[in-house]
């Protein structure tokens, strides 16, 4: 028996007759992934808005860069303890359901870290803000790698070059917001129900490809193979980078480099540019040269940027710098998701939220070791550290290369259940 639509159909028309087996099949996948494009985008301009006015909030609260670290080590939690969660909300709900209904939360949390009155309530709503950034990540993943089975071609890098987008178009606004000295309580506040309306129509137009009546739940949390350890290592490690640029480049140009607030807040601008245009253009990259080669080039044009950003005294140098990290990072995480899903001998929508949860919670944890690391020595010396993390890139891409075993499996629904082949 096949997956029955959302709609209850099974592939029929309304008269009766069946459908263009080959047209509508490619332009419904073409839709979807439209739609899916359009949550990537909204959750990240979430991000990007945050991450622009961290600088903002660090003065409101007169916070130190440790005190900070430990605020931040929230979202870290937050999003560790609700992304397993995403699978089994899935189940219950459809992947379609259950999407629409995160993205909706992961925009709310948004207004949240810059309405806290002082540094307690910093820390919960940052927990807030963290398990709504990481429940609907991985939701969103997981409707991806649907749309990548249904295209039938490499479209991940892309969809998560619109992710990238998203972290333009947010951060543009809140650099222009920080320049300009608009309260962060009044910019994110009214940002929050235009990308919320915006992300639940869209999610409302995704696969809803759901598991046989029956089929068991996914585990709350399950240990993941070791290949999928090694893929998520690789993952770690760009993650890593890019949380701490995210949160932590404004700041690094303000103290490091004497920079204004608004060219400070334009350095995040800089390294979501270059990571947007990279993800953008990354599957015909992937295309030509391969997985490994590519992420082994991506390694040395990321530990170049790092290093560049460790030796700047100017806020030029230190922009340039922060662009080549994201230009170097930007296609890896997607190429670790479409290699966990050859990896995984089982339903592959299980590896792939197994490398999410380690490749984001180490994004999320990022800004608190920074934090912590610049406490106790200095801003350059937790890029210096961050750096020898991204060389890493360069011998550890051999793990991409993973081919899948025996015939096609049919793709996954977002709960990572393999969905039933059709007839």
């Amino acid at each position: 028996m096949g997956v029955r639509g959302h709609d209850g159909t099974d592939g029929r028309d309304r008269a009766g007759g069946r459908t263009d087996s080959r047209k509508e099949p490619r332009t419904e996948a073409a839709r979807a992934r439209r739609a899916v494009a359009v949550v990537f985008t909204v959750h990240g301009a979430v991000a990007g808005g945050f991450a622009t006015r961290i600088p903002w909030i660090r003065d409101q609260l007169e916070l130190g860069t440790g005190p900070l670290g430990v605020a931040l080590v929230f979202a870290t939690v937050g999003a560790a303890a609700s992304m397993p969660l995403a699978a089994r909300l899935a189940h219950r709900h459809g992947p379609r359901g259950a999407l629409r209904l995160l993205i909706v939360l992961c925009c709310a949390g948004l207004a949240l870290p810059a309405a806290a009155p002082g540094p307690v309530w910093l820390c919960g709503a940052l927990l807030l803000y963290g398990a709504g950034l990481g429940i609907s990540d991985v939701a969103m993943n997981a409707q991806a790698v649907q749309v990548e089975e249904r295209m039938g071609r490499s479209v991940m890098s892309g969809l998560h070059g619109m992710w990238s987008v998203g972290t333009l178009v947010g951060g543009g606004v809140g650099a222009l917001a920080a320049h300009f000295a608009v309260d962060a309580r009044i910019h994110l506040t009214l940002t929050v129900p235009v990308l919320a309306v915006i992300g639940a129509v869209a999610a409302g137009r995704t696969p809803d490809v759901r598991a046989e009546p029956g089929l068991q739940a996914p585990p709350h949390f399950a240990l993941p193979g070791r290949g999928v350890l090694a893929v998520g290592l690789i993952g770690f490690f760009a993650v890593f980078a890019e949380g701490a640029s995210m949160d932590w480049a404004g700041i690094y140009l303000r103290d490091v480099t004497d920079a204004s607030p608004g060219l400070a807040a334009g350095a995040y601008t800089a390294f979501a540019c270059t990571m947007a245009v990279a993800r953008l253009a990354g599957d015909a990259v992937v295309s030509r040269l391969g997985p490994v080669r590519t992420v082994r080039i991506s390694g040395v044009l990321a530990a170049s940027g790092g290093l560049l950003v460790v030796a700047a005294h100017e806020p030029a140098a230190a922009v340039a710098g922060f662009a080549l990290i994201g230009t170097g990072i930007a296609v890896v995480v997607p190429l670790c998701f479409a290699a966990a899903g050859r990896t995984a001998s089982g339903a592959p929508g299980q590896a792939i939220a197994g490398v999410a949860t380690l490749a984001y919670a180490s994004g999320l944890a990022a800004p608190a070791a920074v934090g912590w690391i610049a406490e106790f020595t200095s801003l350059p010396v937790s890029f210096a550290l961050i750096t020898v993390l991204l060389c890493g890139l360069v011998p550890g891409a051999g793990v991409l290369r993973t081919e899948r075993a025996g015939p096609p499996r049919p793709a996954p629904d977002a709960a990572g259940q393999p969905s039933a082949p059709g007839p």
